[in-house]
Parts: C-alpha cells; structure tokens; sequence
C-alpha cells in the first residue's frame, strides 16, 4: 500500500530513474540478494516501505514472523546502503513503536520511555531496531539516513483479510460483507472506546517525498530525536470510525463489540509540531 502510493506520487511529480523490484523480482530476506542488488544499481536514495505488517490478530498470531522478517529486511538494507554509500535513506516505522501508556499526543522523545503494548512487541521492536540502525550509522559513518513514523495509514492497494488486515479495511470488508448477505449485526473486536489516529496513505506518501527532497539526517538528530511523526493530528473512537464506515456502506443492521477481545494501546496520537514546522 505505502510504496505504490510513493511510487504514484514520484511519478505525479516527474521523478526518473525509479528502481522498483517485485518481490519475486528481489527477496529482501536474502542478504545476499539484497546486497548484489545495491551494488549493481548504486541509488542515490532508498525509502524503505517493505515490511511484514497487519492488524493485531496478525500481530499477536504472527510473533515470530514479525520480529525475524522485519529485522531481516531492514538489516540487509540499511547495511547494504551504508556499504554502498547511499546518499539518502528513509526507513518507515509505526506508531506502535512507542510505549502504551505514553502522554498524549506522543512526542518523539516518547521512545523507549516505558514497555510497549504486548499485541505488537515484536513488530515494534523490530521497527525501534531499525530507528536505532539508521541513527548509529549516523553517528559512526556520517551516513544520511533516518526514521519517519506515520500513524494508521489507509487507501488504495490496502489489506482487506479479515486475518491479517488492519481496522479501516477490517470494518470496510465486514459491513460490506453483511450489507450484501443481509446479515443482522457486524461484531467489532474490543469496547470500541480506544481511539486510533487515520492518514490517507497518498497524504504520507507526499510527506515522505517532501522529507526527501527538503530533509537530512542531521536535521532529525541535532533536534535530539531518533525519529520524525508524520500524523494526521486528529483521532477518534474504533465506535465512531465503525459507525461512519457503517454510513459510508449502506448497512442498516447492528454493531456488536465483543469486549473478549483485545483493545490494543488504549491512545496513540502522534505529535506532530516538528512535521508540521518543517
């Protein structure tokens, strides 16, 4: 969802030379394919959106996969970036990143100030990992790289598996699904009161190419932060969003939260004053 939304806004903006694999093309789990990759084609920019993501059934069910695949990917990148001499690196994190019970809205500084919440442990983990990576080669290789956390993100090109998707395509295949088969109530995971942060992915995308562009390593790290938030700024309750999406559908039936299920991190709003300044 995210690269080809970058992908889309590159080409919007008249960029050449964009160097675009498949994943049947380029198995970036392969350190040895990743690294003949950056050496043959020498970019001058990399924007890391690879990643095993999903919701957080996929999260908790998926622990292993989470941490090892996403370590894997982004090691063999980022090193391979730094060996190659690559003029700039954007690595794309998640707000999961940051602690459960972190003050609201979070600021950068937020990191590694308390435990995450432990649906995502893995994945977030994983993601500081890569924070920490491109902001260590920073400082002992003066490489130009760096970390941008969105929000939520959403759009075209998103995941609608009910198993691994997150909760905009989840409710938006749910009521779409019972609209057509007449089904009398859609059941919702959790109490419905926790509040999630949304982000057109095309928005982020325009983000991502404006830091690109206008944004070096230097300027994240002298502000004393490992990473930058790229958020909308507004949240709202999982009720709210299910009942606007309910609308939006067409579906006249009930909404049943089944409080037996996880909520996830009760609030997570990114700051976002440094975005917005730059």
């Amino acid at each position: 969802m995210v690269g080809s939304a970058i992908l889309r806004r590159l080409k919007i903006l008249k960029f050449q030379n964009l160097l675009v694999r498949k994943r049947s093309q380029l198995d970036l789990i392969s350190q040895i394919e990743v690294d003949d990759f950056i050496n043959k084609e020498r970019p001058d920019c990399i924007i890391i959106c690879a990643a095993k993501v999903g919701g957080i059934k996929a999260n908790n069910d998926f622990r292993g996969e989470f941490i090892y695949n996403n370590l894997q990917i982004q090691n063999n990148v980022i090193h391979s970036a730094k060996k190659y001499r690559v003029k700039k690196l954007i690595f794309l994190g998640s707000s999961c990143i940051y602690p459960k019970k972190s003050s609201q809205p979070i600021l950068e500084e937020s990191l590694l100030e308390g435990p995450l919440e432990i649906t995502n442990e893995p994945y977030a983990i994983a993601k500081i990992a890569g924070i920490k990576l491109c902001e260590n080669y920073y400082n002992q290789y003066s490489s130009n790289f760096y970390s941008l956390m969105p929000c939520n993100l959403y759009g075209p090109n998103d995941n609608y598996n009910l198993e691994t998707s997150h909760v905009i395509p989840a409710l938006l295949n749910k009521f779409h699904s019972a609209k057509i088969n007449n089904t009398p109530q859609v059941e919702i995971w959790g109490s419905g009161e926790v509040y999630r942060e949304f982000l057109y992915v095309d928005d982020f995308a325009e983000a991502c190419i404006f830091c690109m562009v206008n944004i070096d390593a230097k300027l994240i790290y002298d502000e004393g932060i490992s990473q930058l938030n790229i958020g909308s700024g507004i949240d709202l309750k999982i009720s709210e969003l299910a009942s606007m999406i309910k609308k939006v559908v067409g579906y006249n039936g009930a909404l049943f939260f089944n409080k037996k299920m996880p909520d996830g991190t009760k609030r997570k709003l990114l700051n976002i004053d440094r975005i917005s300044k730059f």
